[in-house]
């Protein structure tokens, strides 16, 4: 089934609302929290069930072992009843949140993008819980559809993935990496974070180094 953007969108808002925002809440409530959510998604994108490796939001991992969700092996402390959007995740820990912010603090300078925390006034996840918008703000924002351009997200794949010949034994197919540096959700050709364009180049591009040998002889599955 071809991967359809604006449905994958719609549905992932969906779960969003029931998640975030709880039923009880009176109407006048619930109203502020629903219009914070829709300013929050229209500002930093649609729902997301996992970041490309690439991403500013999770790049500050180990090398040998990417991630693909913000937590502490990423540079995060603190995050819990998280959600995550294109560019950038609601979490609601119980407290005032403070960990969080200092963590988001302390990340390492990233040159295409930076990493900011603040704490929102408005009800998410639970009335004793702190959410907190970390937000990732690109240097060329406002990113066209949310998706970011052929000329940035190439050579963030590449700070990625060229460093893997020093240690790499087996070269992965396109089909296993295709979700590390496409996000999902994603379709055969594109996904909520770049365009079918950038993710055929991405494709050809990954697929040159594999037939170069840098990564070792392809795996076979």
């Amino acid at each position: 089934m071809a991967f359809r953007a604006d449905e994958a969108a719609a549905a992932g808002y969906e779960k969003l609302k029931t998640y975030l925002i709880p039923r009880h809440l009176s109407g006048a409530e619930r109203n502020k929290s629903e219009e914070q959510l829709l300013q929050i998604v229209g500002e930093c994108g649609p729902v997301v069930e996992s970041y490309p490796t690439w991403h500013p939001l999770v790049r500050n991992h180990d090398e040998h072992n990417p991630e693909t969700l913000p937590s502490e092996r990423c540079g995060y402390t603190g995050v819990d009843h998280t959600r995550y959007l294109a560019h950038g995740f609601i979490t609601c820990p119980y407290g005032d949140g403070q960990q969080v912010v200092d963590a988001v603090n302390q990340l390492p300078f990233h040159p295409a993008a930076t990493i900011s925390a603040e704490r929102l006034n408005v009800t998410f996840y639970n009335e004793s819980a702190t959410p907190i918008l970390v937000r990732c703000q690109w240097e060329n924002d406002p990113l066209e559809d949310y998706q970011v351009p052929k000329r940035i997200a190439v050579p963030l794949m590449l700070e990625q993935e060229l460093p893997c010949w020093r240690w790499s034994q087996r070269a992965e197919t396109w089909e296993t990496m295709r979700p590390y540096l496409l996000g999902e959700p994603h379709g055969s050709r594109s996904s909520l974070f770049v365009s079918q364009d950038t993710a055929l180049a991405m494709k050809k591009i990954y697929l040159s180094m594999v037939e170069s040998g840098m990564f070792g002889n392809p795996k076979t599955h």
